[in-house]
């Protein structure tokens, strides 16, 4: 209750109320006009920023301030909605919302909807039957967006004042990731160049603190720009305040000279902006981001007093008498050979001329056999490739007909390829596939077999940081947040803050009509971890996405561009890369990106050729963890050729004997649900022997399963480029005429 009291009164920031159009024939100015004719009202116009003002009402002690965002601006308009304490969204009396009105609710919902309000202007000249019709057709319409929503017509004073009463009166609805946070939109800005360059200098930022306290010490994060420092934090007049101080000031001035007058105001002005408070350089947050590695650490380290009392004591253990000469150094002593051990090694070089014997002779045992059925193999395989050429000619015809694009078409194909054979690989036959595939391992059980996390890291893992205890750090910091009391700017203060280092396109932007939204981070948010978010596919976007594409990405408060890698969300330690965006599961997506405390949401965009944005994906942050294993899985596919009680000799998988032999330890599987292993070799073309425990059917697939580690790329890039424009559904044919053409 004391929440709701002090917002938009005197003690509280204004309520701070952002217009959405959801429609091509939705028109702010009429809204903006009605909303301006209060009575008893007074009304401030924001500088250089169209549509956007601020409503004063001294008689009910309430002030907002009401900002337009710009038609089609997808980053201004959840620019704005991030810092909102309502959303004001102007519909068409007739339909409602167009395609890129439901694009926009789209992202808003999935970003994190603030408390709103549906004002439908317009619609006086019906006749008032078919005024009545037409407001059940928008209320069945607005239904499975808003399934409680109230429409308030907005046509006449008496009308714009039930929806301002409205707005002040309405629960706010919070949202987690701000709340914890200070944040502030620019009301106004200047920007004072640096000494040494015009290209950065000190942005001073002018607005009403939200959420929680500013500290001057913490870090700001510029919403599109980047992370900044803060050198003070002034206080200067409230140009919204419900006290008329200023009047009398005024007032008293008007009583001097008119020489007097301009300076006095000067004067009174500078006496009344006074600074709050200027950073600590002990206190203030560093704005490192990555760990500098060093290409020595590791290298060499000191055994400790048990490890050399262990290697001591292995080394009495193998020591042995020997009859050696006088004068014999310990060095020259341990290469005479005792004649027991060289007996041995005699015996051992017997056995393995034996082995190779008994080999030959497997091998002139089988020679027969194989001979016997290489006249049936080249029939099978002419029999195959006939088949298979045939079918990829009719695809290739059948798709070429249905999809222009070459390189999307490549998409779909491999995309549905993933989902008939997934992760299946052919061997190479010019390379060996030990060689091809060092790099993986077999596992006994994906899901029980252990995996070392610290294993093989990549080099940029000595880059980011890593949390001990990621969740215990950040219910710490959450306690802090409500229970200590930070030293700063409160909430509802009107504050300036000087921003440093900030480069001057920031200024141009919000020059432009741009809207300038800062948030203050937490500790550890400006440097890099590992990121996973838990996301789904948006039924709007059906195109194919692989895994390392670069995506935009719009987690919390913050917009990047990264390549991440797709895997399944399991309760496993162990978690599978997937290749492709699936449309029917949620999914894990892990990039390199800044630190950011959980509750967050997210969006993931494509950037198309044309420059527009699609909406693919929504989610939330799931986790900060750099440990949590991703594998990626080959699976290697061999056919039986004769099938016995449970043996059965397979070809196919491998080319010669040598990568029989080395893969000869891992678990066969088949899709039948078969196990087994492979037994021996047969002849040098890649035929194994193999034992399952059970009989194998004739159509059934003996599969070897590989896996290995990976890791994403460091891609991260925190400038975004402005998107082009929404098009409405009337554009959308001419657009896709034009590219045809």
């Amino acid at each position: 209750l004391a929440e709701k009291r002090s917002l938009g009164s005197r003690d509280g920031p204004p309520h701070l109320v952002v217009l959405v159009l959801l429609h091509s024939r939705a028109v702010a100015h009429d809204t903006l006009r009605l909303l301006q004719s209060q009575d008893s009202a007074v009304v401030h116009m924001d500088e250089g920023r169209a549509g956007g003002f601020a409503l004063l009402c001294p008689r009910l002690k309430q002030r907002w301030h009401f900002v337009t965002a710009q038609a089609g601006d997808l980053h201004a308009v959840l620019d704005l909605a991030k810092v909102a304490d309502s959303l004001l969204f102007i519909l068409d009396p007739a339909d409602g919302w167009d395609s890129a009105g439901e694009y926009c609710l789209s992202c808003l919902f999935a970003q994190g909807l603030p408390s709103y309000a549906l004002a439908v202007p317009g619609g006086t000249d019906l006749p008032p039957k078919k005024r009545i019709d037409a407001r059940k057709k928008l209320a069945k319409t607005i239904e499975k967006r808003f399934p409680e929503a109230k429409l308030f017509p907005l046509n006449t004073e008496q009308e714009s004042s039930l929806l301002l009463r409205h707005l002040a009166t309405q629960k706010q609805r919070h949202l987690a990731f701000r709340d914890r946070r200070a944040h502030l939109l620019a009301y106004t800005a200047e920007f004072v160049p640096s000494q040494e360059s015009d290209l950065v200098g000190t942005l001073k930022v002018s607005g009403f603190v939200r959420g929680q306290t500013l500290d001057v010490n913490s870090l700001v994060h510029i919403v599109g720009h980047g992370d900044f420092q803060m050198s003070q934090v002034d206080a200067p007049p409230d140009p919204l305040s419900l006290n008329p101080r200023v009047v009398k000031g005024q007032k008293r001035s008007q009583d001097m000279e008119i020489q007097d007058d301009s300076v006095n105001g000067t004067d009174e002005m500078e006496e009344d902006v006074k600074v709050l408070m200027k950073a600590d350089p002990n206190k203030q947050e560093s704005l490192q981001s990555e760990v500098v590695p060093d290409p020595m650490e590791g290298e060499q380290t000191w055994p400790t007093e048990e490890e050399l009392q262990e290697a001591e004591a292995s080394l009495k253990a193998n020591r042995k008498v020997v009859k050696v000469p006088k004068g014999t150094s310990k060095y020259q002593a341990a290469w005479i050979v005792d004649d027991e051990e060289e007996g041995s090694q005699e015996d051992d070089d017997d056995g393995d001329e034996d082995d190779d014997i008994n080999d030959d002779m497997m091998e002139e045992a089988v020679s027969q056999e194989g001979e016997s059925s290489e006249e049936g193999e080249e029939h099978a395989e002419e029999e195959c490739e006939t088949m298979t050429v045939s079918e990829c000619l009719r695809d290739d015809q059948y798709d070429e007909k249905m999809e222009e694009d070459e390189e999307m078409l490549e998409r779909y194909k491999q995309e549905r390829m993933d989902e008939m054979f997934p992760d299946e690989v052919d061997t190479p036959r010019d390379v060996p596939a030990r060689v091809r595939f060092q790099k993986y391992r077999g596992l006994k059980s994906f899901r029980t077999s252990p995996w070392d996390p610290k294993e093989n890291l990549p080099r940029d893992y000595a880059r980011i940081f890593q949390f001990q205890n990621f969740s215990q750090t950040r219910k710490r910091l959450f306690r802090q947040i409500e229970k200590e009391e930070t030293e700063g700017a409160s909430v509802g203060w009107y504050v300036t803050l000087h921003v440093c280092n900030v480069p001057v396109s920031v200024m141009e932007s919000f020059k432009d009509g741009k809207p300038l939204v800062l948030f203050s981070l937490l500790p550890h948010e400006q440097k890099m971890s590992v990121l996973n978010f838990l996301v789904r596919r948006h039924p709007s976007n059906s195109e194919p996405v692989r895994a390392k594409e670069e995506l935009i990405f719009h987690c919390g408060f913050r917009r990047f561009r990264a390549s991440p890698l797709f895997s399944q969300h399991t309760s496993a330690d162990k978690h599978k890369l997937e290749r492709f965006l699936r449309p029917d599961a949620a999914l894990v997506v892990t990039v390199y990106a800044p630190i950011t405390f959980p509750p967050a949401s997210v969006l993931l965009f494509k950037q198309r050729s044309n420059g527009m944005h699609d909406l693919i994906a929504t989610g939330s942050l799931l986790s900060v963890d750099p440990d949590r294993i991703v594998i990626k899985r080959l699976v290697l596919s061999g056919h039986p050729f004769k099938i016995f009680s449970k043996t059965a000799v397979v070809r196919y998988m491998f080319f010669n004997r040598e990568d029989v032999m080395w893969f000869k330890p891992v678990e066969l599987r088949t899709k039948w649900g078969r196990r087994g292993h492979i037994k021996e070799p047969l002849g040098t073309h890649g035929h194994m022997k193999c034992h399952f425990d059970g009989q194998l059917k004739s159509q059934d697939t003996v599969l070897l399963n590989l896996y290995k580690r990976v890791f994403p790329k460091w891609t991260f890039d925190p400038h975004v480029p402005e998107p082009v424009p929404w098009v409405r559904s009337e554009s959308v044919l001419l657009v896709q005429e034009v590219e045809m053409d």
